[in-house]
């Protein structure tokens, strides 16, 4: 329908754009209509960190062609660095010895790592590769059972007396800078493992990642508190308890905006620069791509890490905004998925289409709740009136349910007939 609307009109125009925009802008109007001011704002900021997450996917999908299914885990990671940056100091643990004891224990940790990749590289010496192989692994497992004999009696005590290590009282802000880098360190390594997989097998094994980082920052008491949450995080800017709910998610809601103005417009650049138009073509054609000289695999890593620190970024942003900070938090599949057909609906490679559909998506996901609630307490009351039937108690928890099924059937719409995405991408053709 779209399609045929926009056909009537001169080509060049940006009409496709101008009505979906159009239809962004009514859903969020109809949302400040329904559900108030404080609401709507806390919806646009959510959204717009979906947006910057979206984003790192669409380089990673729409450039790359490279499916990753842990984005979850990535956002988790920048959620981690948006709280440890963030949070107050904790005197319990600094101002004792345990930070000493602990810092010791990551300094043998380095001098095993460089003695196993020193091991690793004994072939350049003329050791045999089997012997080399043998040795590191044999390296490798003697220093993990050695490190975790020091490191357990280390954390135990820091979670029995100091509860957990604490923050570094910085701003907000540098949090998610770093989270971003270490989102992109661990995409760097994650990369060097799997992509070499075919598209199917690389979302299986990034999906499995994500479940690994989830785990570990659930487990690790002494860092993160792990199911005992860490709150509230503090923001870049003046909370609500100072300026008020509405004006207060309104300036961090700029911030958002600013950032989302300027990824957008780096992503632009890169996008119709000779480094976009060659990510392409190794998308399109690996083979030709490889034969005009092109390194594939520095190029395929590139995307997936320039992807990952993105949705690093990303996830401190939200993170920081909720004030909670809880591994339970990051569903890898459900919100893996969200963020999946905000990209598809807005159209893979669009940069413009991906912040829309991430907007459009993220209003449909909220607001499919108190809709599926009004429907049901509707239906409810009717068969109350008509029937005598007695409503069941647990309609809200029935209606959160429904978010899962309207993305589910998002998906099948949007693939069966948008599979281009509402806003595809535009390649331009010389002639």
């Amino acid at each position: 329908m779209l399609a045929k609307l926009t056909e009537k009109f001169p080509e060049g125009l940006p009409v496709r754009e101008v009505i979906v925009a159009a239809l962004v802008f009514v859903a969020v109007l109809l949302v400040f209509a329904s559900q108030g001011s404080a609401y709507s704002v806390r919806m646009l900021v959510e959204a717009s960190c979906y947006a910057i997450i979206a984003l790192g996917l669409t380089i990673q999908w729409g450039y790359g062609g490279q499916f990753n299914a842990g984005v979850m885990g990535f956002v988790a990671l920048g959620g981690f660095c948006a709280m440890l940056f963030s949070m107050p100091v904790n005197p319990a643990f600094w101002g004792t010895e345990l930070a000493s004891d602990l810092g010791r224990v990551f300094l043998w940790a380095l001098v095993a790592l460089a003695i196993v990749i020193g091991a690793s590289q004994l072939h350049r010496l003329g050791v045999p590769k089997k012997l080399r192989t043998t040795l590191t692994i044999i390296l490798a497992l003697l220093s993990w059972l050695i490190l975790k004999s020091m490191f357990a009696p280390v954390t135990s005590a820091i979670e029995s007396q100091a509860g957990y290590i604490g923050g570094l009282g910085m701003p907000a802000w540098v949090g998610w800078l770093v989270g971003g880098l270490l989102a992109g360190m661990v995409g760097y390594f994650v990369g060097h493992v799997c992509l070499g997989l075919r598209s199917d097998y690389l979302a299986i094994a990034t999906l499995g990642i994500a479940e690994i980082i989830k785990a570990i920052l659930k487990n690790e008491d002494w860092l993160t508190r792990g199911t005992a949450t860490v709150s509230p995080l503090p923001w870049p800017t003046p909370g609500p308890g100072e300026l008020g709910f509405v004006m207060a998610r309104s300036i961090y809601l700029v911030i958002t905006a600013v950032m989302i103005v300027a990824i957008f417009y780096l992503l632009q650049k890169a996008y119709n620069a000779p480094w976009g138009r060659m990510i392409r073509s190794i998308r399109d054609n690996e083979i030709s791509a490889q034969a005009m000289g092109k390194d594939i695999n520095k190029r395929r890593l590139e995307v997936f890490v320039f992807g990952c620190v993105l949705i690093g970024i990303g996830g401190g942003a939200l993170t920081t905004f909720n004030g909670i900070f809880s591994p339970d938090n990051y569903l890898p599949l459900n919100h893996t998925f969200l963020v999946l057909v905000m990209v598809i609906l807005g159209g893979p490679g669009n940069n413009l289409g991906t912040i829309l559909g991430a907007l459009l998506v993220y209003i449909i996901w909220v607001m499919s709740e108190p809709l599926a609630l009004f429907l049901m307490q509707g239906g409810a009351d009717l068969m109350t009136n008509w029937l005598g039937w007695e409503a069941p108690d647990n309609l809200s928890s029935r209606a959160l349910q429904a978010r899962v099924f309207v993305i589910g059937l998002l998906i099948v719409l949007v693939l069966r007939y948008a599979p281009k995405g509402l806003m595809p991408e535009k390649i331009k053709h010389v002639t």
